[in-house]
């Protein structure tokens, strides 16, 4: 059976375009447009792993990770960070709030594949 993989991204292009890679990789993806979205969908359905965008409405994804991580059923899900922002101190504060890893926009799509391997394996 795939692994589920939840993608958080206020962009649909980009939500496309990381559905399109993971799919291809062989995975099955659940979109969402913002961090409450994500955490709805989430609760809801489940995932294994969360990549989630750092700057979105509604809901950002710093605090999306944190009230992730604040369900028993997801403390240990992998979650990365998939962003434009590769400032020491946001990938602090993504690391605190307990974001698993970190890519910067743009990124292949072999090293998406790659993280998702290297951490949901």
């Amino acid at each position: 059976m795939s692994k589920k993989i939840m993608t958080a991204d206020d962009s649909a292009s980009m939500r496309q375009m990381i559905g399109f890679t993971l799919k291809e990789a062989g995975y099955d993806i659940v979109e969402a447009e913002h961090g409450k979205d994500a955490l709805d969908k989430l609760t809801a359905g489940g995932a294994d792993m969360l990549i989630t965008d750092l700057n979105m409405p509604v809901m950002d994804g710093l605090e999306l990770i944190r009230q992730v991580r604040a369900l028993p059923q997801f403390k240990y899900i992998p979650i990365v960070m998939l962003t434009t922002e590769s400032q020491g101190d946001k990938k602090q504060e993504g690391k605190n709030a307990g974001a698993t890893g970190w890519i910067v926009k743009p990124f292949t799509p072999e090293q998406l594949v790659g993280v998702v391997k290297k951490v949901l394996h």
